[in-house]
């Protein structure tokens, strides 16, 4: 019930305004965000792959409305792969995107965003690392999808990310599950309308587990985007059962969520990498972390209590 009201607080100016006053809220969002600057964050690339995790890291920020933000969009994740360079990490360090943020939403927004994300990709490969494509709401992904398969024509490893709520993704699972690309899939996080996605928890985890499969199954490298228990060991199920070794798929969670998990997951040997974001425009990301998990929410709010 609480989701589709965060997810709606999430667009809303006012509520912005709101949360980002309180005195106690940056205390909580560190627990997600652990840095504004690329500096607070490159330490924190280290510490984590010196306990035997990967990364992937998000500028945080969406809803540009000038091609001058979406430049400096671009600027700001060429300086993180820049600073990323001296640690030779390859892939263990990989870049998140969303092409929101490199102007899908403009006027002539589709060509934009791949102009402004092709160096970004470039960047990334000349330092051995990769791009993921993140998804967003609905009315993006079509572009999103031409955007990746534009790039993995000169840059193969450039992934992308499914979200298993929306009807379409099975029939998009099959067509990348074929064609061999990293694919994340999550549940997803944007409020969509009951026309295009399933409202029903039980009904969007049912879904998750018949994409997975047909990840699993199929030629590319999946990547599994969840905190769910019952989906991690679904996970390591459909990737015995597929025949996969463990650096042929992987796990993602957030920076901030189970960390224990990513520890003893990592020490099973399994790839685990740690989707971290860090940036100042935080407000749209740390809400959707609210909204996807009640916990999530109670640990926010729990902590506004006590703290005053």
């Amino acid at each position: 019930m609480l989701g589709p009201l965060i997810l709606a607080a999430s667009r809303s100016d006012r509520m912005r305004r709101l949360v980002s006053a309180a005195p106690m809220t940056k205390p909580v969002v560190d627990r997600f965000i652990p840095g504004e600057t690329v500096d607070q964050v490159i330490p924190i690339v280290a510490g984590l792959t010196g306990r035997g995790l990967e990364v992937t890291l998000d500028v945080v920020g969406e809803d540009i409305t000038t091609r001058e933000q979406a430049a400096a969009a671009r600027d700001a994740y060429l300086r993180l792969i820049e600073r990323l360079e001296p640690l030779a990490l390859g892939t263990r360090a990989e870049v998140s995107v969303k092409l929101s943020m490199f102007g899908q939403s403009l006027e002539g927004g589709h060509a934009l965003a791949l102009e402004n994300v092709r160096p970004v990709v470039e960047a990334a490969a000349a330092i051995g690392t990769t791009v993921t494509l993140d998804a967003e709401d609905h009315t993006t992904l079509d572009s999103m999808f031409a955007v990746h398969e534009e790039l993995r024509k000169d840059f193969p490893g450039t992934g992308c990310v499914i979200q298993s709520y929306l009807f379409r993704t099975e029939e998009d699972a099959r067509r990348l599950a074929a064609d061999g690309s990293r694919v994340r899939l999550v549940k997803g996080a944007y409020k969509e309308p009951a026309s295009v996605a399933h409202q029903d928890r039980a009904e969007v985890d049912k879904a998750y587990v018949r994409i997975l499969r047909t990840l699993m199954e199929g030629a590319g490298y999946p990547m599994i985007g969840s905190h769910d228990p019952r989906l991690i060991s679904v996970g390591q199920e459909l990737a015995r059962r597929a025949g996969r070794k463990p650096d042929e798929y992987e796990f993602q969670m957030l920076y901030g969520i189970r960390s224990d998990e990513h520890l003893r997951l990592a020490a099973q040997g399994h790839r685990m990498r740690v989707y971290t974001a860090y940036g100042t425009d935080w407000y749209g990301y740390f809400m959707r972390r609210l909204a996807e998990k009640p916990a999530n929410l109670l640990f926010f709010v729990r902590s506004m209590i006590t703290k005053n």
